[in-house]
Order: C-alpha cells, then sequence, then structure tokens
C-alpha cells in the first residue's frame, strides 16, 4: 500500500513539473513574440519621427561646416549680395514640400523644375555656389552629405558673414527625388501678398504669424527687381512719397523690370534691424514688407523689433530653425544627391 502511495506521489509530482515546464515554455514564447512586437513598433516609432541632430555628421563629415563656411566666404567676398541670394534659396526650397533640396534640381526627361515657377524664373540665384560647395564637400566626404544639408547651411553662413546671428543648424535631411513645378507657383508668398495671406501661407507651413515677421527681417539684405515693387511705388499709399520718387527713378512704369533696389536702402549689405526701422518710417520696398507695419496685427512686434535688435536676432534664429524643420526626408526616404541639379 505504501509503495503504491509512493508511486503515486512520483507521478503526480513528475505530472506538475511537465505542467510547470509547459508553462515556463509558452511564457517564454509569449514574452519573444511580445519583444519582438515591441522593437517592431518602437523601430517604427523611431523612423515616423525621425529627428535632425545637430551633430549628425560629426563621424561621417568631420570637416563639412568648415569646407561650407569657408566656400561661402570666398562667395561673399566675391559678392555681398550672394548671402541673400542663398538665403531665399533656402527659404522658397523649404515652402515647396519641405527642406528637401527640390529646388535645385534642373529640367529633366522626369522632372518640371521649380526653378521656372514665377517665384524663381529669372531671380533665383546662388546655384553656382551651391554647386561649388557640394564638390568641395564631395571632395572631403564622398557620397554622405545632401544638398538639403548644404543649402541650410550656406544660408545660415551668409547670415554670419553679413554681420547676422549664429545658430547650430540641425542636420540629415535628404534630397528628394522629384520637384513640383505646381507648388512652387502656389505655396510660395508673393511681393503683392496681404498681411491675411502671409499669415495664412506661413501657417501653413506650421510657421505663426511671429516667426513670418522675424523672417521678414531677412529683407534687411539682398535686393530685389523692380517688377516686384513697381506696383507698390506707384500704386500704393501706404509709402513715404520721398522714397517712391526716389524708388521710381530706376524702376519706369514700364520697362526696367530687372532694374534692382535694395530691400534695406540703409545698409543693404549688412544683417540688422533696419529693415524695421524702415518699415516704420514707410520705406518698405515691396508691398508684402509694409503689409507688417499698416494698421494690423504685426505692428507692435515690428516696433519691438526696431527698438530692440536682440530681440529680432534672437526670434530669427528660432523662426530659421523651425522653418529648417518643415517635413524634413529622414532616414531612407530620399536620397544623398551627388550633383545637386540631378537625381542619382
Amino acid at each position: 500500500m505504501l509503495n503504491h502511495h509512493l508511486q503515486q506521489q512520483k507521478y503526480l509530482s513528475k505530472i506538475k513539473h511537465q505542467n510547470h515546464n509547459i508553462l515556463f515554455f509558452a511564457i517564454m514564447a509569449n514574452l519573444r513574440v511580445y519583444v519582438a512586437s515591441f522593437l517592431v513598433a518602437s523601430l517604427l516609432v523611431c523612423c515616423a519621427n525621425a529627428q535632425l541632430s545637430n551633430n549628425f555628421y560629426s563621424s561621417t563629415c568631420p570637416k563639412l561646416e568648415s569646407i561650407v563656411r569657408s566656400s561661402m566666404t570666398t562667395a561673399v567676398n566675391n559678392e555681398k549680395r550672394i548671402a541673400a541670394s542663398i538665403l531665399r534659396l533656402f527659404f522658397h526650397d523649404c515652402f515647396v514640400n519641405g527642406c528637401d533640396g527640390s529646388l535645385l534640381l534642373d529640367d529633366s526627361s522626369s522632372i518640371q523644375s521649380e526653378k521656372n515657377a514665377a517665384p524663381n524664373k529669372n531671380s533665383a540665384r546662388g546655384f553656382d555656389v551651391i554647386d561649388t560647395i557640394k564638390s568641395n564637400v564631395e571632395a572631403s566626404c564622398n557620397a554622405t552629405v545632401s544638398c538639403a544639408d548644404i543649402l541650410a547651411l550656406a544660408a545660415r553662413d551668409g547670415v554670419v558673414l553679413l554681420g547676422g546671428p549664429t545658430w547650430q543648424v540641425p542636420l540629415g535631411r535628404r534630397d528628394a527625388r522629384t520637384a513640383s513645378l505646381s507648388a512652387a507657383n502656389s505655396q510660395i508668398p508673393s511681393p503683392a501678398s496681404s498681411l491675411s495671406t502671409l499669415i495664412s501661407m506661413f501657417s501653413a507651413k506650421g510657421l505663426s504669424a511671429k516667426d513670418m515677421t522675424a523672417l521678414s527681417g531677412g529683407h534687411t539684405i539682398g535686393q530685389a527687381r523692380c517688377t516686384t515693387f513697381r506696383s507698390h511705388i506707384y500704386n500704393d499709399t501706404d509709402i513715404d512719397p520721398g522714397f517712391a520718387t526716389t524708388r521710381q527713378a530706376n524702376c519706369p512704369l514700364s520697362g526696367g523690370d530687372n532694374n534692382l533696389a535694395p530691400l534695406d536702402l540703409v545698409t543693404p549689405t549688412g544683417f540688422d534691424n533696419n529693415y524695421f526701422k524702415n518699415l516704420l518710417a514707410k520705406k518698405g520696398l515691396l508691398h508684402s514688407d509694409q503689409e507688417l507695419f499698416n494698421g494690423g496685427s504685426q505692428d507692435a512686434l515690428v516696433r519691438s523689433y526696431s527698438n530692440n535688435e536682440a530681440t529680432f536676432r534672437s526670434d530669427f534664429v528660432a523662426a530659421m530653425i523651425k522653418m529648417g524643420n518643415i517635413s524634413p526626408l529622414t532616414g531612407t526616404a530620399g536620397e544623398i544627391r551627388k550633383n545637386c541639379r540631378v537625381i542619382n
């Protein structure tokens, strides 16, 4: 009887042990599935929220920033206006499908270049400077740095070289394999824009009215063509009469479309807050400039920037970083172009 009882206990113990093993393996199997699912989910979240980084090329192209700065120094020493032209390229690139270098692409059998859009045709310039920088970067770090990132760095360096503020440019953008002529024609604000149009077009890109006014301060450098300000100097009433007469001397009612005038008549090649002081004096060159100070919602901010250059510089930097973050291609999206004008 005792022997039978012992055998029964051994049998029950064996069954219990087997059940424990089955349970253990089941738990482990479920755990492996959970961990695998978690890793996949984490990877998807990571890639969906890929962020730009200040030190993206620190190991793959450590000399990048010095190469861009050196190239831009040469270009600006040769022609100060080029700093404003590069800044404008960056703005026009970011406003069309994000900061992806699409503006740099030439026409091809598969691409209608954004260079032919109304806001860019006969006015967008500085492409040769970007080509030179790209060539210099390629010589140091082959097929590593995107044209989109080069443009972002060049825009910053142009501002700095004309006395403006500096900032760390978040990097890691990749280049688009396509362009959008139609978006370039419809999404870049025109010099004839009203304040409400400017605010809504910047808002569509995730930029506030404050960002828009700060970024407009980029017009403290550079020049504009007669065709962009003719209507303002002949037809608008929110303009100083003496200033209008001065500008009319080089911008006739007809002809002379490409004659140039400085966007800031005081210090056209110096990055400062005189642009905002000009607006207070009703001496904004473009209709869209003077709209920022014309009895509307941005008057107080324009007055603040005109009185406090440090505030303007700080807000300009914040807005530039924010603009540079508009829909960048990251991870495996897009490509790293070898030549900024053509897809690989």
